[in-house]
């Protein structure tokens, strides 16, 4: 029998990052009622409701009060909207996720939460969901995630004299982290004085109300315009380095528990809770593999079962009869740019080869040769020839404060876009 705490965690990625489960299987029948146009999609009563009961037993997990009827509904409306619309960029932007992509994620969640995939599976099955359904909607969050990262870049600018000024702040030289809950309230367009001051009051009043005993989720949930309102206003932790400089200043003197002022940020007035805080390990090292390989790939005249047998005869050859490695990638490996160099490929680090490729060169020692194994390019063998630990470079630096400065202005940045991709959708209630 499953515990039903991995369970629950699979509920949280399912339903916390993305809040919205299509109901199983379900087809709409023709007397399925439209609730809303939004551009070239709708939003049917049926997935609706069925958005509202996962969003409500969601809560109920949290510990959290569920908001008024009139509330939930339009946060889950608004949640239902947004999605519709950044699917359909992803379609017209001819953004797409591979089969592959899609089953190496849902492979890192059922590893994440200490599952073989078939376990995963079946506990999906026993929470009632359906595999295919769920597997649908994972496809859609990486679709989401890669049109926000495609459409809010390109919008972020860095300057070098902004990574040098990172650099030699007191904020580069941190790794500080703190756990936080956000409540958001934006300010309605157009940014009016009047509509700025509407905020404020709104920000001013959820304000006394923490200050009098109210619980930070539940005011999260039925007031907070961030996609995380659903979920009580959970950040996770988070690099104090890639926030923002106001809200920075708007934590810098909590204490754990503590919940900060209304603070305004180009998209509104945040208020947030410091739930805990840690200094996380400085990474001033990286390790490098000098590795070399062979690889047999399948093509016209080899077919796939071929090319497994080859390598396997390369690897008792290598195993038993202590052929020579290089001669042999020489002879018969089909990677052009390390074949005519004894299968070496130089130094390289996490994060330059395929995910097959690292997985089994980080678990291999020195000296060892691996069994062969598959990636997209066909059948490796590969030897871990040495490794080493180097000190991280000025640019390693540069190319980290680089990555903060870049998180910083994303989470800017994200809720003025999604702000503008909702004003611009035609959205017509039916």
């Amino acid at each position: 029998m499953l515990s039903i705490s991995p369970i629950k965690k699979i509920l949280n990625y399912t339903l916390i990052t993305s809040l919205l489960m299509l109901s199983q299987g379900a087809v709409a029948s023709p007397l399925d009622r439209i609730l809303a146009v939004v551009n070239e999609d709708v939003i049917l009563a049926s997935d609706f409701t069925d958005n509202l009961k996962r969003a409500s037993s969601q809560i109920r997990q949290q510990g959290a009060q569920i908001p008024t009827q009139q509330v939930l509904q339009s946060q889950v409306m608004e949640q239902m909207i947004l999605r519709s619309i950044m699917l359909q960029m992803a379609a017209e932007q001819g953004i797409k996720v591979t089969d592959r992509q899609l089953n190496a994620t849902i492979s890192q969640i059922a590893q994440n939460n200490g599952m073989s995939l078939a376990k995963f599976r079946e506990a999906l099955i026993a929470q009632g969901q359906d595999y295919i359904v769920t597997r649908e909607k994972i496809k859609e969050d990486i679709l989401i995630k890669q049109v926000q990262e495609s459409n809010i870049n390109q919008r972020i600018l860095i300057s070098d004299r902004e990574v040098q000024n990172f650099l030699s702040s007191k904020a580069g030289a941190s790794n500080a982290e703190v756990l936080l809950s956000d409540i958001l309230i934006t300010i309605a367009s157009p940014m009016t004085p009047k509509n700025i001051k509407s905020a404020k009051t709104k920000a001013d009043a959820i304000y006394q109300k923490l200050a009098a005993g109210a619980k930070f989720s539940n005011m999260a949930i039925s007031n907070s315009s961030a996609s995380n309102a659903l979920n009580g206003g959970d950040m996770g932790w988070r690099k104090v380095a890639a926030l923002p400089s106001s809200l920075v200043s708007a934590i810098s003197s909590l204490k754990v528990d503590q919940f900060s002022e209304p603070t305004r940020t180009p998209s509104g007035f945040h208020i947030l809770l410091l739930r805990d805080s840690r200094n996380a390990t400085a990474a001033l090292n990286i390790q490098k593999t000098k590795v070399r390989h062979i690889l047999i790939s399948p093509s016209e005249i080899i077919s796939a079962a071929q090319a497994k047998r080859t390598a396997a005869q390369l690897y008792q050859r290598l195993l038993k009869h202590h052929d020579d490695f290089a001669a042999l990638a020489e002879e018969f490996s089909n990677d052009p740019g390390s074949s005519s160099q004894g299968g070496d490929l130089g130094w390289t680090e996490n994060g330059q080869m395929v995910p097959e490729f690292e997985q089994v060169m980080n678990n291999s020692k020195e000296g060892q040769i691996s069994l062969p194994f598959e990636s997209r390019f066909g059948w490796h063998i590969l030897e871990v020839v040495q490794r080493k630990t180097v000190d991280v470079s000025n640019l390693a630096k540069e190319n980290q404060a680089r990555n903060i400065i870049g998180k910083r202005k994303f989470a800017e940045e994200k809720a003025n876009w999604l702000r503008e991709i909702r004003t611009n959708a035609f959205v017509e209630f039916k």
